[in-house]
């Protein structure tokens, strides 16, 4: 029983692996397809889509690129990078400091204070989205740059908090006590004590809240304005057309670039440690 619980365990293991990464397996060969006409049907290795995106391709005729426009393209990319380098400096912030006040301060009512905090996580994007959109339009705010980043913030704050969170519970709080004993004051003990022992939480719910905003569509797609498109946007646009290989070498960048972002967290964390 024992081996063929083995053997069961690692065959389900396999399977998992398959359906989550066959898909982007696929998206990463298709990428590389030179067929115009069926993505589907292998023809040829190409880079061409990848080239089109940046505008550097000549071979291929006017009716065959399908991102006619190179500087829309950027201006999404840059959209999306200022959204998600705000929104997460700032999520990063307001859940850090909510975290360290909830774990150094008992108060009435603080359970439900917790789960006020987590609602946003659980909350359907949609239902959000469209709270959102509300309370900018009732508010008066016009939409753009500004009410997206304003509504990452929303629900990436409750990301970092969760992480954070976790963080603070195993830290020992007696050198908090002792650097206090010391003569230090609160700011050059979070400083030199507190921040140090969190810096992995912190950074860590950083580069998701980074990652998250960087990708979010849904809510987004509310609270966005006209001249302020972001990446996850404009692929939706271009997928209301019709599936092209051009969508297919974008999303491989993306998926590159989020690799990156991670790689470069975990690497920060083990230097520091």
């Amino acid at each position: 029983m024992s081996r063929r619980s083995g053997r069961v365990l690692d065959a389900y293991g396999a399977a998992f692996l398959l359906l989550l990464y066959a898909p982007i397996a696929l998206i990463l060969v298709y990428s590389f397809n030179s067929n115009v006409v069926n993505m589907m049907a292998w023809e040829g290795f190409t880079l061409d889509w990848y080239r089109s995106i940046f505008g550097l391709t000549t071979r291929l005729s006017e009716s065959q690129i399908y991102v006619h426009s190179t500087e829309a393209l950027l201006a999404a990319v840059r959209h999306s990078a200022i959204v998600a380098l705000c929104a997460s400096m700032l999520s990063t912030a307001i859940g850090t400091a909510t975290a360290l006040g909830l774990a150094r301060h008992d108060f009435r009512l603080k359970r439900v204070y917790q789960g006020l905090l987590v609602l946003p996580m659980v909350m359907p994007d949609i239902v959000l989205g469209i709270a959102l959109l509300i309370f900018f339009v009732g508010a008066g705010f016009k939409l753009g740059l500004t009410t997206i980043v304003v509504g990452h913030c929303v629900f990436l704050s409750s990301y970092v908090f969760v992480i954070v969170s976790a963080r603070l519970a195993g830290m020992n709080t007696e050198l908090e006590e002792a650097s206090a004993d010391l003569g230090a004051g609160p700011w050059t003990t979070f400083r030199r004590v507190t921040l140090p022992q969190i810096m992995p939480g912190v950074v860590g719910g950083a580069l998701l809240a980074f990652i998250i905003s960087l990708d979010d569509l849904v809510i987004t797609y509310f609270i966005a304005g006209v001249d302020s498109t972001t990446l996850p946007l404009f692929i939706y646009g271009m997928l209301r057309r019709g599936i092209k290989p051009e969508i297919n070498a974008i999303a491989i960048l993306l998926l590159v670039f989020s690799f990156v972002v991670a790689a470069t967290g975990l690497w920060l964390r083990s230097r520091r440690q």
